[in-house]
């Protein structure tokens, strides 16, 4: 993962929010490396320790946190992982200020302050089968608590993409990518780019035929929506105990419940060489689905919809190419040698999932 150090924090800001909840005094104020959505800071005070969230404007994501809608959104997440937190979810509420609220808008920036919580990520490849099964039992009672803690939504309607509209998308990058060979600034990355480009292009014309209806779409329900390895603390020492805590509910979200398992699945046990660890996948997906209830016909569209979604995808090279944000560089790889590999071997990856 691309190691981000965040912007800098003035210390009269950090004073501020750290009055405004009682905090006490800042002894330290360390960023942190690891994120890609939000700044992150270590704090030590005379009263503890904290992480204190920066929550970025990201107008191609979700826009302005500082928003009347940006803070709704914000302040739903906080309520829905206290409520968790209480049903027995391992989560990090965050502290509220002595009028209860938990978001603070400091010179238009969104600010949060949660307890400081030591642990460590572990990546799939780090976790033993009984591990696996542990990590998708949590994600089914993530699934299925969060039906008790808020409000059912309406459902987006159900879609899938459209291989013209990659068609075309396909076309414009390659075409940044030959504008980039012209001023002489073509580099090993724009080699591998350009590859995948084209052959993602002769897999999207031989599958066409295979694109997802929506009468396919599974079951939706509120989701995490960003269920990954950087998104989940364990305990530095003794291997085999659970995470401590599930990280940043940001993208919380009404969506195919099978979906994120699918999606997770996919980012936890993908190898460096953009194969997928079936057997952990195995063991994570049947404890899910004996957890979550979810039964085989749901996971396989899942399964379905995911593949077409990742054979579809160009984010990491959008946000370079058209962003100028390079900080997903390092996830590309295996990322584009992934959906090549689930083409090849689509029914072991639907058993794994399934059987």
């Amino acid at each position: 993962m691309p190691q981000l150090i965040p912007h800098a924090l003035p210390e009269r800001t950090l004073r501020a929010l750290l009055r405004r909840y009682g905090a006490g005094d800042p002894l330290c104020c360390e960023p942190l490396s690891q994120g890609l959505l939000n700044d992150g800071y270590r704090v030590v005070t005379t009263r503890g320790r904290f992480f204190l969230k920066h929550h970025l404007d990201k107008p191609h994501l979700d826009g302005d946190p500082a928003a009347p809608a940006g803070l709704a959104r914000i302040e739903r997440q906080h309520r829905a992982t206290a409520r968790l937190g209480a049903l027995g979810i391992p989560v990090v509420p965050p502290v509220p200020d002595p009028e209860g609220r938990t978001v603070t808008v400091l010179n238009g920036r969104c600010y949060a302050l949660h307890p400081w919580l030591e642990g460590r990520h572990r990546y799939g490849s780090e976790l033993a089968a009984g591990e696996c099964r542990q990590l998708g039992a949590l994600l089914g009672q993530v699934h299925t608590r969060l039906t008790q803690v808020i409000p059912p939504l309406p459902a987006p309607p159900p879609s899938s993409a459209d291989p013209a509209a990659t068609e075309v998308l396909i076309d414009e990058l390659l075409d940044r990518l030959r504008a980039r060979r012209a001023r002489a600034c073509y580099d090993a990355f724009d080699t591998l780019a350009e590859h995948r480009l084209l052959e993602r292009r002769v897999l999207l014309r031989r599958y066409a035929a295979f694109r997802p209806p929506a009468a396919l779409a599974p079951s939706a329900g509120w989701v995490h929506g960003d269920f990954h390895p950087l998104n989940l603390l364990y305990p530095v020492t003794a291997p085999g105990r659970a995470p401590l805590a599930i990280l940043d509910w940001d993208r919380l979200a009404v969506l195919p419940r099978a979906e994120e398992t699918v999606r997770g699945a996919a980012i936890f046990f993908v190898r460096a060489d953009g194969t997928l660890d079936l057997p952990r996948v195995r063991c994570f997906a049947r404890a899910y689905r004996r957890t979550a209830s979810v039964g085989a016909e749901e996971l396989s569209a899942a399964v379905h919809r995911v593949w077409w979604e990742r054979l579809n995808d160009f984010w990491m090279l959008r946000w370079r190419y058209q962003l100028g944000d390079r900080r997903t560089d390092g996830q590309f790889p295996a990322t584009a040698a992934l959906a090549v590999w689930w083409c090849r071997e689509y029914e072991a990856v639907r058993s794994a999932f399934c059987d």
